[in-house]
């Protein structure tokens, strides 16, 4: 991970509150214009090309197969679409942002106000150590996995394990996690799953019954298992790098949680596009009314965000080593970290 130039520095917790606000404020308003703009450079073409891959298929699967990667680029930018109007910063409008986030939702099989809500504890709590669990990835202290059981070390281990977190886990993210609801949800999200379950049956009922289930499939499986495969390493990497900010609630800071907390993930250019901007993480974080066409600029004319911690695509790629947190540092560890941990404790 490499850090740039220390550019100025950002003033004591308490003044970057004050500091900050003042600073963001002008990029925290939605442009209709650059909103319509996204729509019609996420949600269209995704659309339009999940109609000509149930197309291509009868002229050849793999024609078919090959619209695969563009169009899993379209949805993972139509799910930051989502992301922005789950947090009221898309549109000029709460309304408005109610029900293209419930449209948008349907697209990446989210129910859009039980998402809405997890992914407010998240915000509101991330790098919390006494406050982890809600709308982020799972992520136990050394001395939590130590004091397990076997069994529950062996099933956390497989859980962190690449294989299952970007194999299984973006199949669970989108298509089964999100079906579940509990009587420990509120009212208001159990109605959310069930009226996404309601609306996903018909939608892919009907084009089940139009196209058949293979047809269903061969299109809509790859779409999702590429985009959600993707999304699972954005998330991931955003709060899972070795530097990372973890704290007791007592010393817990909004402003550090964002600012030291999120990454800055430098993504080529084209990788940018498709990610909606959502790399530059600590900007979200610090103001999540911050819509995604304006974080780059929020970013650039701001000191306050130029010493943050930055991470290459290699480095995001070497985040995936760390798995637990150590409270005394408020770094993550690798297993053999862990290891040398126990042999000096």
């Amino acid at each position: 991970m490499t850090h740039p130039p220390q550019a100025t520095p950002a003033p004591p917790d308490a003044d970057v509150r004050l500091y900050w606000r003042d600073s963001v404020a002008r990029h925290e308003q939605p442009s209709l214009r650059h909103s319509l703009a996204d729509v019609a450079t996420s949600v269209v073409p995704y659309l339009a090309l999940t109609v000509a891959m149930y197309l291509c298929l009868d002229v050849s699967v793999w024609i078919a197969l090959a619209l695969t990667i563009p169009a899993a680029g379209f949805l993972l930018r139509t799910f930051v679409v989502f992301h922005d109007c789950a947090h009221g910063s898309f549109l000029p409008t709460k309304r408005a942002n109610l029900w293209l986030g419930r449209l948008t939702g349907l697209l990446v099989f989210q129910p859009f106000g039980n998402w809405r809500h997890n992914h407010a504890v998240h915000h509101g709590t991330a790098g919390d150590l006494d406050r982890r669990g809600t709308g982020d990835i799972p992520t136990l202290t050394v001395e939590e996995y130590l004091s397990r059981p076997w069994r529950q070390r062996l099933g956390y281990r497989l859980f962190r394990n690449p294989l299952v977190m970007f194999g299984f886990g973006p199949i669970w993210s989108l298509m089964i996690g999100p079906r579940i609801w509990s009587n420990k949800m509120r009212p208001r999200q159990q109605r959310s799953v069930i009226a996404t379950n309601l609306a996903l049956t018909i939608v892919i009922g009907t084009i089940v019954w139009l196209a058949g289930l293979e047809a269903w499939l061969l299109v809509q499986m790859p779409i999702a298992i590429l985009a959600g495969t993707l999304g699972v390493f954005m998330f991931y990497v955003q709060h899972q790098f070795e530097d990372v900010y973890w704290a007791s609630s007592e010393h817990w800071s909004y402003a550090d949680a964002a600012l030291r907390g999120s990454s800055y993930l430098r993504l080529p250019r084209l990788f940018q596009f498709f990610s909606g901007n959502i790399g530059l993480h600590h900007v979200h974080h610090l103001s999540a009314k911050i819509p995604n066409y304006n974080l780059q600029r929020a970013h650039d004319e701001n000191p306050i965000f130029h010493a943050v911690p930055v991470l290459s695509v290699r480095d995001g790629l070497r985040s995936i080593r760390f798995k637990v947190i150590d409270p005394t540092s408020g770094r993550l560890l690798t297993w053999s970290q862990v290891k040398a941990y126990v042999a000096v404790g």
